[in-house]
């Protein structure tokens, strides 16, 4: 039986562990199928264009930080983004800050 390539850091040396496949190399862990389906779900912005890893956005209202009082203005341009998965689907700086950000508020600049 061939085991999938890991979907993170496409290392042959996966293995699977009972319920799910693990990469010996990254860590990462997937149920089986996983991998296909989120290679096919696009990251869209709040326009529906496709987004993808180094693109720039601006942001299209202004965003609250959890956990402080800093407010991120709408307008603000975030530049060389990296796509990431989970409900805050783009990881990027903004002013030396690590942000995560929702697709759903950010539109191609």
């Amino acid at each position: 039986m061939s085991l999938p390539a890991c979907p993170q850091c496409q290392s042959e040396l996966t293995y699977h562990d009972g319920v799910q496949f693990v990469c010996p190399e990254c860590a990462h862990e997937w149920q089986e199928g996983e991998g296909e389906a989120s290679a096919d779900a696009a990251v869209t912005d709040a326009n529906g264009n496709p987004l993808a890893d180094g693109d720039t956005v601006v942001l299209i209202k202004d965003l609250k930080v959890k956990g402080s009082s800093q407010v991120i203005k709408q307008g603000t341009k975030v530049k060389n983004i990296r796509l990431q998965e989970g409900d805050h689907n783009i990881a990027c700086k903004i002013d030396g800050s690590s942000m995560n950000l929702k697709s759903e508020f950010v539109k191609k600049a």
